[in-house]
């Protein structure tokens, strides 16, 4: 089993320690980097090179939203999962959309911790109830809405399938082998979408697909 380096950015040193603390008994993830702050995390990101990030959504100086887009677009295969103290449902899509891999509230579970750090490092996102509810809204708020025939918005057979299979959460081998094709051809499908649609990862093409009802 991979190790799975997990770097943290919190203001609050208590909260950073407990973390820590509690996902020591799994020895598949490991801490290689602790910041107060964006700016801290920054500096130390490519030193430390981790593969997962957990980000405070409120810090002083660079908050999470702001270093989470900088993250993405530097190092884009980062995956940063957001952490909040309370459910902000009107930061969720646009974090989501704006290089965020999942979102997590501050009094989620040890295990639950680790299974958005798992997810994000196998899937490339992670997707709790929360986050679900939201989608679900606004894929609901998307059918109120009349259609515009300025945008529109196509995909062909084999895209909606390859996003069809993303949205249920199954890897890009997953994908390859339930369609007969190359885990290459999935990676090039996805990438082909992400550009076309203007998101910056996995999590970012989901919800894309679920508020513009790509996706049964």
């Amino acid at each position: 089993m991979d190790v799975i380096k997990v770097a943290i950015a919190d203001d609050h040193k208590i909260f950073r320690k407990g973390v820590i603390l509690s996902l020591r008994p799994y020895s598949n993830i490991k801490f290689v980097l602790e910041a107060e702050n964006g700016e801290e995390l920054l500096a130390g990101i490519a030193e430390a090179a981790p593969d997962v990030i957990l980000m405070d959504l409120r810090m002083p100086g660079k908050d999470g939203i702001e270093t989470t887009k900088i993250v993405s677009k530097q190092y884009p295969n980062i995956y940063v999962l957001v952490l909040s103290m309370h459910e902000d449902e009107r930061f969720v899509s646009h974090l989501m959309e704006n290089g965020a891999n999942g979102y997590l509230l501050k009094n989620a579970e040890p295990q639950e911790i680790k299974r958005a750090i798992m997810d994000v490092y196998e899937k490339g996102y992670y997707l709790n109830n929360f986050v679900n509810r939201i989608l679900i809204k606004k894929a609901h708020a998307k059918q109120k809405t009349l259609p515009s025939l300025n945008n529109d918005i196509t995909v062909s057979d084999k895209e909606k399938e390859v996003l069809q299979y993303i949205c249920m959460e199954f890897t890009a081998q997953e994908i390859a082998q339930k369609m007969e094709i190359s885990p290459r051809t999935v990676e090039a499908i996805k990438d082909r979408l992400m550009e076309r649609f203007g998101t910056k990862n996995t999590a970012g093409l989901v919800f894309f697909a679920v508020k513009n009802n790509l996706v049964d």
